[in-house]
């Protein structure tokens, strides 16, 4: 789904207006087209992190970068059809905002690495960051049988998000439902024109979903995640989603996405916020 509370105050860490950047390198523009919606009006959280991701790195959003793992925070919900100025900031950092004056910050990313608690690439089948373990796999028909257990089919918050929304029928439909013990899992079939930000936004709501509760929505504020592998198109994944713990409004999640054979193809840790939103429905 998607993305901070639209107050300018850092969502993650709370603290003063973030809005007023300055720009010291200035990248081609953003624009994240409107099929790709978390809540209405807004991009899909993970999509919009995957995309920001991809410009920090300077690919394009099909290219895969091993062993570069960015954590992208979001300070608004990112706009649709609206082109966005990426400013990078320093050689392995960016903000991204609407132009205009004053301009409006909607995210910053990041390169980091295991050292200060970032994900650290390629995944390799036992540690997504240094000391971080993957969310453990399951199978494809214990996903499939979660995924019939998806709380989203009964109460959705957002049910025409990308990801997980149940009224996309041209959407991903990761439907990821309870396993046990704070796990989530669901099956993942790969479209046709996948891309990195794909991948991004396929591990983004199977996290939201182990904390998600009827008349609590959550939406994501920050996610760190690395790619190592992109999918083939029709291929058969499973993602797998864990809550790690809560504090306040805030709860920090894992998610690894396995293909058919169970070998981990990317891996990210997201804080998700709640707020209060609208009805489920």
């Amino acid at each position: 789904m998607s993305v901070a509370d639209g107050t300018g105050v850092d969502p993650v860490n709370g603290g003063g207006d973030r809005t007023a950047v300055a720009a010291d390198c200035e990248d081609g523009p953003v624009l994240i087209s409107a099929r790709f919606n978390g809540p209405t009006g807004s991009a899909n959280g993970g999509y919009a992190a995957g995309r920001f991701a991809q410009a920090l790195l300077r690919a394009d959003p099909a290219t895969v970068v091993p062993g570069r793992p960015v954590r992208v925070t979001l300070r608004r919900p990112p706009p649709l059809d609206t082109e966005l100025r990426v400013v990078r900031t320093a050689e392995d950092a960016l903000n991204v905002e609407t132009g205009g004056d004053p301009v409006t910050l909607i995210a910053e990313a990041e390169a980091v690495d295991g050292s200060i608690g970032g994900l650290a690439g390629p995944v390799d089948g036992s540690a997504s960051p240094a000391g971080e373990p993957t969310v453990p796999p399951v199978d494809l028909a214990t996903a499939e049988a979660a995924s019939a257990r998806y709380p989203g089919h009964d109460a959705h918050p957002f049910p025409d998000c990308y990801v997980c929304g149940p009224r996309r029928p041209d959407g991903l439909r990761v439907f990821a439902g309870p396993v046990g013990d704070g796990r989530t899992a669901a099956p993942f079939v790969v479209p046709d024109d996948r891309t990195v930000p794909t991948v991004w936004a396929a591990l983004d709501c199977p996290g939201g979903w182990a904390v998600l509760a009827a008349g609590r929505p959550y939406l994501l504020g920050r996610m760190t995640a690395t790619v190592a592998a992109l999918p083939a198109p029709g291929q058969r994944c499973v993602v797998v989603g864990e809550l790690i713990e809560t504090s306040g409004r805030k709860a920090e999640v894992r998610t690894t996405l396995y293909d058919a054979a169970g070998q981990p193809l990317a891996a990210a840790r997201a804080t998700w916020i709640a707020i209060a939103g609208p009805a489920a429905g």
